[in-house]
């Protein structure tokens, strides 16, 4: 892919780097932002390494709804990693240049993990509804091997997904400006700067939107009622709040994911200013990564019970 975007880069457009603004506050703020974003961005790695290694070493979080809560965790890892370091360096600086390879790479890197949680939302969600709706069979149906196959299939999906369009916006002719008021190589701030028609490009995006976004979405809205409908059935009060209890987290997560992403790519920005993306943007590139763990570890008693036999 790098090769490819290098023969781009000589053939197909005069733009050798991209200038990225990011956050255009006065000195003594950038350095609280910064401060603040270091902080998080440490303890989103902490975090997210700690579920990894809880889940690989403890024997009683050996299981499908653990094993893709690990795997969040790796792309919570991966999302910040593309998106931070870069981040800050404009901080430190008040802007900062990102090659026009880099910012392919950082554009496929950020699309490729968004689209992978994306698929594994939808995953565990079935997961959940295996679990509740039909629990005797669980094991028989979630096996380690099933869990392994639906994982590798969310990271091929959203790794082959995000090369078709990443390859065919790196065709795109930038000879214009190059100056992106962003903080990170999006999309949509960098379709504005091609001097191409984009049609393709948007029309690519429409078509594997039904993938990535429709398709996952209507998996955990009807897991979820068929698990509503389950859980209702029981009989007992503790019943249904044990049943529920083992939903909540991956609810959680699931709204908050949605919320962000919505937000900034459905919802009409008309109005809206350039801050205000901004910020909306960092929800999910940035604290949604810190979040995740801290849900998982808070709402759910194996994970905190596996904390303390590891600190004790």
């Amino acid at each position: 892919m790098i090769t490819f975007l290098v023969y781009l880069q000589e053939n197909k457009t005069m733009v050798t780097e991209f200038h990225l603004l990011g956050f255009q506050v006065r000195q003594s703020l950038r350095i609280l932002i910064f401060s603040l974003f270091f902080l998080v961005y440490c303890l989103t790695i902490c975090g997210n390494l700690l579920i990894i290694a809880l889940v690989s070493t403890s024997k009683n979080l050996r299981t499908p709804m653990y094993f893709f809560i690990s795997q969040l965790s790796v792309s919570d890892i991966l999302l910040p990693t593309d998106i931070v370091p870069k981040m800050l360096h404009i901080l430190v600086n008040s802007w900062g240049n990102i090659t026009y390879i880099g910012c392919m790479i950082q554009l496929y890197i950020f699309c490729s993990s968004v689209v992978f949680e994306c698929l594994l939302l939808a995953v565990m969600s079935y997961d959940r509804y295996v679990a509740i709706c039909n629990p005797l069979h669980y094991t028989t149906i979630m096996t380690s091997d099933h869990c392994v196959i639906l994982s590798t299939i969310c990271w091929l999906s959203g790794f082959s997904i995000n090369l078709i369009y990443t390859l065919t916006t790196a065709m795109l002719n930038f000879c214009g400006s190059n100056i992106i008021d962003h903080f990170f190589c999006d999309l949509v701030p960098l379709l504005k700067l091609a001097c191409s028609d984009t049609f393709i490009v948007n029309l690519e995006i429409y078509l594997l939107s039904i993938l990535i976004i429709i398709i996952p979405t209507t998996i955990i809205i009807v897991s979820y009622k068929e698990i509503i409908v389950a859980i209702i059935r029981i009989p007992s009060s503790i019943g249904r709040q044990k049943a529920f209890s083992t939903c909540s987290s991956h609810l959680t997560v699931v709204s908050i994911f949605y919320w962000t992403m919505f937000s900034v790519y459905v919802v009409p920005n008309k109005g809206r200013t350039l801050n205000t993306s901004k910020i909306l943007s960092l929800l999910y590139t940035v604290f949604t990564p810190l979040i995740n763990p801290i849900i998982y570890s808070l709402k759910n008693e194996d994970i905190k019970k596996a904390i303390q036999r590891k600190i004790l």
